[in-house]
């Protein structure tokens, strides 16, 4: 094996192959020629990505590497680490585009000519983006000492090496790092040449900022415990509610040149949202997230525009500056017209002892345990006169005793003009309801605003259910306990959330059980407690006595009609001796296909049929795709759509679920964590096949037991041989066990909320006991 060649996990072998994971590891039992592992752990072994693709073209499972896998896998296995190799696609690709002729010039060399070439070419890019250097800031031919991180200590794993703007710089914890992202050096880029002439063939078929956002997606999927980030969805809300509101003047409506900052960025994703001409500036303290950063937002910027005399000239870039914001702040002169800030939640190390004095808490000096607070009076520091400023928050600043005294100040002066609570799953932690504050500076000689919005989005109702009924479909189409149809983290409709909110803040109105306009005076108590939910009671289920009434009417004609379904007197008999085959026969024999889930919900453009929902007979899960798969054909897996007469099942859990597909469920995307079997309808009838592999025993002797989960193998599974009638004949009843089935969840559903709704409507007096 080459040495420095690219490595891929049994996950990425399984992506390019197609496939799900067991598939990988029953290829690594069965096959005495299959690569062995090169890297990785025990639990989790890497092997040669050329090994690995040699083997699936022998075994005529490979035909060709999709080129986007290609390009993420040598991402995923540089010799440097992904970091450093998403800074040297990033600085390529923005050559690629801002610059597209000498790319082509530089490409036509070989791989040692165009190392030699390409950092010179790059600084030309960067410096038109970003400016030129900063004094102090050393150049991209400077000598490469070990990489060392913020803290002083090497680098072993290239985390901070990988993203910093110049390999080998230190910065301490309070001194903002005045540069820009630099080219890197001939000796960084030669090992990264291939990946780069790779990268700019995936550019030219779905464009360079959205090459480069399909390949910091993964990365930022394949480490979700490494960052904090902002959901798409979430961070187009949050722009859209710093815009100026219907009341404001026509000037500040009308202003051009609009600045807008980000003084904890991340990865960007708060700024990627802003539409529209702005200025952008960015603070971050890890220098591998400012510099990514800061080609992601050049990237997604326009490209270089015709000047005078035919030449080609790029748009100034963001601004992104590296350093802890509260210690060293690296924009104290600037006033900008929006702040978005996603800040960190829960420090005790933000520097309460040495920025005691600090001017910026004009509202008071925040509590050790208050660092929310203090990010909330930096962004009120940062603003204009007038300007306004969304944060996402944790709900318990919105309560706690030890900011109370900064809260009263806050609507005193009229900076907070709203808290707004989200539901839970809308960004991490994902367990807890976040709020969004939206602040205004207050400008001199304008009186404050007597008033604060509190609106509270975490009741609102899932989406829209299928109200179609039948086999395999509850009716009502929601789940048990009348949770939203869908699994996963966004359990909620985001296109009703994002409705709600932006009605709430631009018409400023009671909303009843969703936001409510309060005095000031009334919220200044002893605990200024500002959580929307103290404030914004909800609604009693069912909806008062009215709705509790047509809830009651559904129960009882769901009641009947699950008596009617009811099955007959069950007559004893012998046990039957048949002959037996198994799934994995039915397969080899062409009787059935297998198919294993792959999408996740937002992922793909249609829903997906998660396994939640099958669990609980739901509809399919219906979210919106993210930014980074939409456009483009980026996606990264191509899903299996289901089709009418096809089973599903969960492989986890031990479980006893099977799902026939309807005509309402078809189309649908299959969910991970889920074994799709396809019958030939001429060989297996779909209900025969389902019925018995609901059977309790059936599923024992299919499971394995690994720590203290049950998986199931689906091929395992085993069912009579019966003549296609005879299947039919038991398709039948186990057809009409579904539809009892479903007629008793939706009972149980409706019988739930009635009890609750009448608990509620007592306690509050909109029922009376009489």
């Amino acid at each position: 094996m080459p040495e420095n060649a690219t490595e891929v996990t049994a996950a990425g072998i399984a992506r390019l192959a197609g496939v799900g994971r067991a598939a990988v590891s029953n290829w690594r039992r069965r096959y005495a020629d299959f690569p062995q592992p090169v890297g990785g752990t025990g639990t989790s072994p890497s092997f040669a990505l050329p090994e690995v693709e040699q083997w699936l073209r022998d075994q005529g499972k490979l035909a060709e590497v999709p080129l986007r896998e290609r390009v993420w896998q040598g991402v995923a296995g540089h010799p440097a680490g992904p970091g450093r190799a998403l800074i040297h696609v990033g600085c390529a690709l923005l050559l690629v585009r801002d610059r597209p002729t000498a790319w082509l010039e530089l490409a036509a060399a070989p791989d040692e000519r165009m190392a030699a070439l390409l950092p010179q070419a790059m600084e030309h890019v960067l410096t038109a983006r970003f400016g030129p250097e900063a004094d102090g800031v050393h150049g991209a031919s400077a000598p490469e000492p070990a990489d060392v991180d913020t803290a002083g200590a090497p680098d072993p794993g290239g985390v901070h090496g990988a993203g910093s703007p110049e390999p080998g710089r230190v910065h301490g914890a309070g001194s903002p790092d005045p540069g820009r992202v630099h080219a890197p050096t001939e000796r960084d880029l030669l090992p990264s040449v291939p990946l780069l002439r790779a990268a700019a063939e995936l550019a030219a078929g779905i464009g360079a900022g959205q090459a480069f956002e399909f390949l910091l997606g993964r990365q930022l999927d394949a480490n979700p415990r490494q960052y904090t980030l902002t959901p798409p969805q979430l961070a187009e809300l949050m722009v859209d509610l710093a815009e100026p509101p219907k009341d404001a003047s026509r000037a500040a409506r009308e202003r051009p040149g609009r600045s807008v900052l980000d003084p904890a960025a991340g990865t960007g994703a708060l700024l990627r949202a802003v539409g529209g001409p702005a200025d952008l500036y960015a603070q971050e303290a890890d220098p591998a997230l400012a510099a990514l950063t800061a080609l992601r937002l050049a990237l997604a910027a326009e490209g270089p525009r015709r000047a005078a005399g035919g030449t080609h000239r790029a748009a100034p870039g963001p601004t992104v500056r590296t350093g802890d914001t509260l210690r060293a702040d690296a924009f104290p002169e600037l006033a900008a017209d929006t702040v978005l800030c996603h800040p960190p939640f829960n420090e005790r190390n933000w520097g309460h002892d040495e920025l005691a004095y600090d001017p910026r808490w004009e509202y008071g000096l925040p509590a050790r345990t208050e660092s929310e607070l203090a990010w909330v009076q930096h962004v009120l520091a940062r603003l204009r006169d007038g300007g306004t400023a969304v944060l996402l928050m944790p709900p318990a600043a919105a309560s706690r005793r030890s900011g109370r005294r900064i809260r009263a100040g806050l609507l005193r002066r009229g900076a907070l003009r709203a808290v707004i609570a989200l539901p839970a799953g809308a960004a991490p932690p994902y367990g807890i309801p976040l709020h969004l504050w939206i602040l205004r500076k207050p400008e001199p000689g304008v009186r404050p605003a007597a008033d604060l919005l509190l609106a509270d989005t975490a009741g609102l109702p899932g989406p829209a259910p299928d109200t179609s009924t039948g086999p395999g479909r509850p009716p009502g189409g929601q789940a048990a306990g009348g949770k939203a149809p869908g699994g996963g983290r966004e359990r909620f409709d985001w296109p009703a959330v994002r409705s709600a909110v932006l009605g709430a803040w631009r018409d400023r109105a009671d909303v009843e059980g969703v936001s409510r306009v309060v005095p000031v005076i009334e919220l200044l108590d002893d605990d200024v407690d500002l959580a929307p939910a103290r404030h914004l009671p909800r609604p009693a289920s069912g909806g008062g006595a009215a709705g509790l009434g047509e809830v009651r009417e559904r129960l009882t004609e769901t009641l009947r009609l699950t008596a009617g379904l009811v099955p007959p007197t069950a007559a004893p008999a012998a046990p039957a001796h048949r002959p037996l085959t198994t799934v994995g026969e039915l397969a080899r024999a062409g009787a059935l296909f297998l198919h294993s889930g792959t999408a996740v919900p937002g992922g793909t453009a249609a829903p997906v049929l998660t396994e939640h929902d099958v669990l609980t007979g739901a509809a399919p899960t219906v979210l919106p795709p993210t930014e980074r798969e939409a456009p483009g054909g980026a996606a990264a897996d191509d899903p299996v759509l289901l089709e009418p007469g096809d089973v599903v099942v969960p492989v986890l859990g031990g479980s006893t679920a099977a799902r026939v597909v309807d005509a309402s469920t078809a189309g649908a995307a299959l969910g991970r964590n889920l074994q799709l079997l396809r019958p030939d309808p001429a060989a297996v009838d779909p209900w025969f096949l389902a019925g018995f592999l609901r059977g309790t025993a059936n599923h024992r002797q299919a499971s394995s037991y690994a720590s203290t989960a049950a998986r199931l193998d689906a091929r395992r599974l085993q069912l009579p041989r019966m003549p296609l009638a005879e299947q039919q004949r038991y398709g039948e009843r186990f057809r009409e066990l579904a539809a009892f089935e479903d007629a008793l969840r939706t009972a149980g559903r409706l019988g739930g909320q009635l009890v609750q709704g009448m608990y509620d409507g007592l306690t509050d007096g909109t029922v009376t006991p009489g």
